[in-house]
């Protein structure tokens, strides 16, 4: 698990290794852990955050929080569809978040399991559920469950970033990315939290 002292040990390693990253690392400083709490409500919240602002997500979680008091599997399955539309779910999200939902009662994903499986294991568990692709998995290994090689493919604020910060004349494509991350190993979660600290902190 990435805790505060491995970052610091991923970010010294990455900055004797890659000056462009050692750049932004001087501008701004070391990257947050950005960390989030393992769990039902923090996979219901990633899914909520695909393809649409983080702020609009968070508002939908937001509203679900309120709605529910506590973000349970069961509490979810509650909801109707016209419920989860004044909430925010498009259709789509809704039926991936009861799908979700469903394989956790069932007992079809074990949630808390995941930390004790590897990071192909986990991903594999993961988007073996309608709706849950590699970035959704990926973001959650990252950030819930602090794995320290992850990369996020799909990410679009990772391509900005990058774009820029090795001053590639074009948006690299996720696969042009995920090539060039193979660099970053084995601190390839470290390196998209410097490169989100960039994406930010732009002026």
């Amino acid at each position: 698990m990435l805790t505060k002292k491995k970052l610091a040990q991923g970010v010294a390693d990455l900055a004797s290794r890659d000056e462009d990253l050692a750049a932004v690392l001087d501008k701004h400083g070391p990257p947050p852990l950005w960390s989030r709490k393992p769990g039902f409500p923090t996979l219901v919240q990633i899914i909520l955050e695909q393809q649409v602002s983080l702020a609009s997500a968070k508002a939908a979680f937001e509203k679900l929080k309120n709605a529910l008091e506590e973000v349970t599997p069961e509490g979810l399955l509650g909801l109707d569809d016209g419920e989860l539309k004044t909430i925010g779910f498009s259709r789509q999200k809704a039926r991936y978040c009861r799908g979700l939902s469903q394989a956790v009662v069932d007992g079809e994903l074990d949630i808390e399991g995941l930390s004790r499986l590897s990071d192909a294991e986990a991903k594999k568990a993961l988007t073996s559920l309608v709706g849950i692709g590699r970035w959704t998995a990926d973001i959650y290994l990252l950030m819930a469950l602090r794995r320290p090689d992850i990369w996020p493919k799909g990410d679009l604020a990772l391509a900005k970033a990058a774009q820029q910060v090795k001053g590639l004349e074009e948006l690299p494509d996720q696969d042009q990315l995920e090539e060039l991350a193979e660099f970053w190993k084995p601190w390839r979660a470290v390196a998209a939290r410097v490169l989100w600290l960039h994406y930010l902190s732009r002026d």
